[in-house]
């Protein structure tokens, strides 16, 4: 991991560095924690899931209930070593037809989180997020710090979710999408339309060449 901490000689950060003062339903207790995996399912509550669809909008039409954190996690030494999984179902809008539908979200994580002591962190969102939630991510954001006796999930699961959210949303692989020209749904309906053909920007240059080709015979 990164180092991204101040000199023993830096500034104090802005924020007190002690545990988060709310114990929520995503909240890991350290000192519970054994060599053994402990197995949790976590659920968000109604405060997460606002702060959640306020951040991603693709969220909106999700149903919370849905969505679960399965967790196992276990004390490595000093070390704290999380794994599992987050379940949900998500409405997307098909990027191809632009027809609603609902997809199942299941993204596995792993997460290594080492105590920060009374070391501070350099950025300064990472020093607002060790002492809002009692701990902050490294940048391959399967590492980081804890401080304390218990740390939030929160804003790691939030990460998991958006990362796992897919770039161009399709009802089905094989979508056939809309008509360019008379906007159809081609998975319902057939329609007349021709289809332009495709523009190739470097065909007059092959004309020329073949013409000087041929020329030159």
């Amino acid at each position: 991991m990164v180092q991204p901490f101040l000199p023993p000689h830096g500034a104090a950060p802005d924020h007190p560095m002690k545990s988060p003062k709310s114990h929520g339903p995503l909240t890991i207790w350290v000192d519970r924690l054994t060599a053994d995996p402990r197995e949790e399912t976590l659920d968000p509550d109604a405060a997460w899931w606002a702060a959640a669809v306020a951040a991603v909008s693709e969220l909106a039409g999700a149903d919370r209930s849905s969505f679960q954190f399965e967790t196992r996690a276990h004390r490595m030494g000093a070390d704290v070593y999380l794994e599992g999984t987050v379940r949900g179902e998500i409405e997307f809008g098909c990027s191809r037809c632009l027809a609603r539908y609902r997809q199942r979200l299941r993204e596995p994580f792993r997460l290594v989180l080492e105590p920060v002591g009374d070391r501070v962190p350099a950025d300064p969102e990472a020093a607002a997020a060790l002492a809002r939630d009692g701990l902050c991510l490294a940048d391959e954001l399967e590492s980081g710090w804890f401080r304390g006796r218990e740390f939030d999930l929160g804003a790691f699961f939030l990460e998991v979710v958006t990362l796992a959210l897919p770039v161009q949303p399709l009802c089905r692989e094989g979508c056939a999408g809309l008509c360019p020209r008379c906007g159809a749904d081609r998975n319902r309906e057939s329609c007349r339309c021709h289809e332009e053909p495709v523009s190739r920007p470097f065909a007059a240059l092959a004309r020329l060449r073949e013409g000087k080709t041929e020329g030159e015979h």
